[in-house]
This record gives C-alpha cells, sequence and structure tokens, in this order.
C-alpha cells in the first residue's frame, strides 16, 4: 500500500479499513498467496532527510511493536508491504519497502528463474551502487537494476529499462514469461507506479478515486471528509468494498500518482542500453 496526503496516523491506514493490510496479511482475497505472513515493512517521510523504515520478519498480525508506533506516527507519505517469501530467505534486509537515499521501493511478483540468473542480473548493477545491496531477493535487484537505469531522473525509462535487461537476460537462458511485477517507488513527493508482467497476467493494483467525488459517491463515510482533497491511495486490494472508491490499474501500465492527479500511460520494457 502507498498512501500521499495530508499528514495521517500510520494506525488509520494500517489497522483501521475494513480490509487493512494487516487484515490483508492474513486474508488476502486478490494476491498470489492468502496469507502473507514472512515478514513487512513501512516506510515513512517525516522531518529527516531520508525516510524511516521500520521492518520485522515477523507477521504484521503478530507484531506489537508495529501496533504501538502506528498510534505515534504522523507522516504525508507512506509506503507498507506485507511479505510472502518466493523462495528467498525470510530475513529483514528482504523485507520491503527497499530504501536508497530518498527513494523508496516496493515489488509485487517475482522473476522468475532468477536463481539461474541472479549472477548476471547482479553484475548488470552499478558498481558504485552494488556495495548497497542486502538482501538476497529478486525484488531489491530489480531496485538496484532501475537505480543504475537512471530510476533517480527518470522513473518510466529506468524501469522500462531495467525490465528489458530481466527479460534479455532470461531469454538467454531459455526462461519464458520471466517477469511478473506491480512496482511502487517515490522520492517523497509523487509516487510511481507500475503494474506490468511477461505474459500479460499481472498480479492486481488499484488507484483511488479523487476525494472530492468520493465524498459526492459516499457522504456517509466520515473518513472522507477528514482526508485532504490531494490524499491518494495505491493498493493491491481495495481497502474498503465502496462502488466508485477504487480504479484498477490497467494492464501494461505506469502512472505518476500525486496532486495534480493521475497519469497513465502504456508501459513496455526497453532495450538496456
Amino acid at each position: 500500500m502507498a498512501y500521499s496526503g495530508e499528514p495521517i496516523l500510520v494506525e488509520d491506514l494500517l489497522f483501521k479499513p475494513e480490509h487493512s493490510l494487516i487484515d490483508q496479511s492474513l486474508h488476502s482475497h486478490l494476491g498470489a498467496t492468502t496469507t502473507n505472513g514472512d515478514g513487512f515493512g513501512i516506510g515513512w517521510y517525516g522531518i529527516g532527510s531520508e525516510p524511516a523504515l521500520f521492518k520485522s520478519i515477523d507477521p504484521a498480525w503478530n507484531n506489537h511493536n508495529l501496533r504501538e508506533i502506528a498510534g505515534q506516527i504522523r507522516t504525508p507519505l507512506l509506503f507498507a508491504h506485507v511479505r510472502a517469501s518466493t523462495g528467498t530467505q525470510v530475513q529483514r534486509s528482504n523485507c520491503h519497502p527497499f530504501r536508497h537515499g530518498k527513494l523508496l521501493w516496493m515489488h509485487n511478483g517475482e522473476i522468475l528463474g532468477f536463481r539461474e540468473i541472479k549472477r548476471e542480473l547482479m553484475m548488470a548493477v552499478d558498481p558504485s551502487l552494488y556495495p548497497d545491496v542486502a538482501g538476497t531477493t529478486d525484488s531489491e535487484v530489480l531496485f538496484f537494476l532501475a537505480l543504475t537505469f537512471g530510476l533517480r531522473d527518470d522513473p518510466f525509462t529506468a524501469v522500462g529499462r531495467a525490465v528489458g535487461m530481466v527479460e534479455k537476460v532470461a531469454r538467454d537462458h531459455g526462461i519464458d514469461d520471466p517477469v511478473q511485477m506491480t512496482v511502487a517507488t517515490t522520492a517523497g513527493d509523487t509516487i510511481w507506479v507500475f503494474r506490468y508482467s511477461t505474459e500479460g497476467r499481472t498480479r492486481s493494483l488499484f488507484y483511488s478515486t479523487e476525494v472530492a467525488k468520493l465524498r459526492e459517491l459516499h457522504p456517509e463515510v466520515e473518513m472522507f471528509h477528514r482526508l485532504g482533497i490531494d490524499t491518494r491511495f495505491v493498493v493491491s486490494e481495495p481497502l474498503r468494498d465502496l462502488p466508485g472508491a477504487w480504479n484498477e490499474m490497467p494492464e501494461s501500465s505506469a502512472a505518476v500518482v500525486g496532486p495534480a492527479g493521475n497519469d497513465i500511460r502504456r508501459f513496455r520494457p526497453l532495450e538496456p542500453v
């Protein structure tokens, strides 16, 4: 889940919605796995020069420290993730979000055949970035490939080239349909999101309708009157079953989600240069 808007208590985002991320960690309706208990993480922007992280290998529903701090942290931008391992180790460094400088990154999905192509993908990471790779996941490698291709300056092109690199290396190894991803990344202002898979059957991703419209559609929902008009959510599964509240990201698409609205465009892998 990604949130951008007026500063809000983290517990209002993680624990209070009807189908909250904590509930999804136990009872996912649309995910590849029903239970996501191999760790969790949150990343948020506050008064520091870089975003803060709180991550653990505990299941999100069973971490009392998360509940404690969620009632004290107020932030205008939050990333939150619950993890189901696709074969890599259950360790803190493998929990999302991943951070580099001011950037945060989350990825749902997997790189098929990652063990066979991991070395070649790692060798494509910029040598100046390589020492900062802390974990063992395909998600973090995809992040560092995007950083290598200029994520800070042009996220659309950088992620396109990162995915293009993965697909090229996978083809060379005879691996079909290697990429399955929904991605969110931010530097603390706007959020960039991506929905793509090589086979064209990508996991779900939704963005919220503008708050002004939600107030018209559902005047009975008190929360909508407390949210700022620039509030945006991006989620794998809707947090509440409300007609008109959620919009599915199109297949093979990317978007900038922020105060100015949602700029959605077609996403396609690019040949790395």
